[in-house]
């Protein structure tokens, strides 16, 4: 895709205030770009914007407030007269133990990671779907491949970011609109400042010994800059991959854990196949003409 001043892209950026999604909207404005910046606040947007008068929109707005979602669309739309590129970048995460996490927690993470990226997706997509154009980037995760302790719910919203996200791709691919999901590692985002932990469970003690020793081992993470940069080539791409991870280390995480999950497949191969043997539907799951 190539774009110049006269015809700008349009991007939609949620949770563009800071971290991931600030770095993307820097990194459009600079190429020219017109962005809708949209998070629950926008101080930090609204002082960018005395650099970018007419080509950054800043926009108040919570994920998890379908209504909300669809309006601003609508605004963002009305302002710019189209959208060309839709980023579902906002996220929050707890960290906890399955059996620690409240309900509140979890679904709190639910509806910011999985429900706000959902209720996008289906506001922007007539629109889409009417210019027969468009690019949705789905911001996941390493954690949708890769699940772990402490991290459980908020991978689980992450899996079901990508479950939904793979199935909008064939129906978006049908009407000219790109997918893609964006599986990034570590980076130094306000993610690490502003997430929960849940009420530790003394049972788990020795388990959280374990794994501080191993994240104290761990590599540091990287500037959000290069993941913009990344992105950059996605979007300027005519051929954009389904799947895109970011980061060295996670990348041969992600090669690792799937060439385990394929062992594991192969292994079970005989009993995988040996449970179907197709026969004719019983009586009662007959459906008639009449019933038809």
């Amino acid at each position: 895709m190539t774009h110049n001043m006269i015809n700008k892209r349009v991007w939609f950026i949620t949770g563009a205030s800071k971290g991931l999604g600030y770095a993307f909207t820097c990194a459009a404005l600079k190429a020219g770009d017109k962005v809708v910046a949209v998070a629950r606040t926008i101080d930090k947007l609204e002082t960018l914007k005395a650099a970018y008068q007419e080509t950054l929109l800043p926009l108040n707005l919570d994920v998890t407030d379908r209504e909300a979602v669809f309006s601003t669309v609508k605004t963002a739309i009305e302002h710019f007269g189209r959208l060309d590129i839709v980023v579902n970048n906002a996220g929050i995460m707890t960290l906890g133990m399955i059996e620690e996490l409240s309900e509140m927690e979890a679904r709190k993470m639910m509806d910011t990671n999985f429900f706000g990226a959902l209720w996008v997706c289906q506001a922007v997509m007539p629109y889409l779907r009417a210019q027969r154009s468009g690019h949705i980037i789905q911001i996941t995760s390493i954690g949708a491949i890769i699940s772990g302790p402490m991290s459980g719910i908020y991978s689980a919203s992450k899996f079901a970011l990508e479950g939904m996200s793979e199935a909008l791709a064939k129906e978006a691919e049908h009407f000219g609109v790109k997918l893609t999901m964006v599986e990034p590692g570590g980076y130094w985002t306000d993610l690490y400042l502003s997430m929960n932990y849940s009420n530790p469970l003394d049972s788990y003690g020795t388990l959280r010994e374990e794994l501080a020793k191993q994240y104290s081992e761990g590599s540091a993470d990287s500037d959000p800059s290069l993941a913009a940069e990344a992105l950059m080539k996605l979007v300027d791409s005519d051929n954009p991959p389904l799947r895109l991870i970011l980061g060295s280390m996670v990348y041969d995480l992600a090669m690792d854990a799937l060439k385990k999950r394929m062992n594991a497949w192969e292994e079970w191969e005989a009993v995988s196949r040996a449970s179907e043997n197709a026969i004719p539907a019983p009586e009662g799951y007959r459906v008639t003409k009449e019933e038809e």
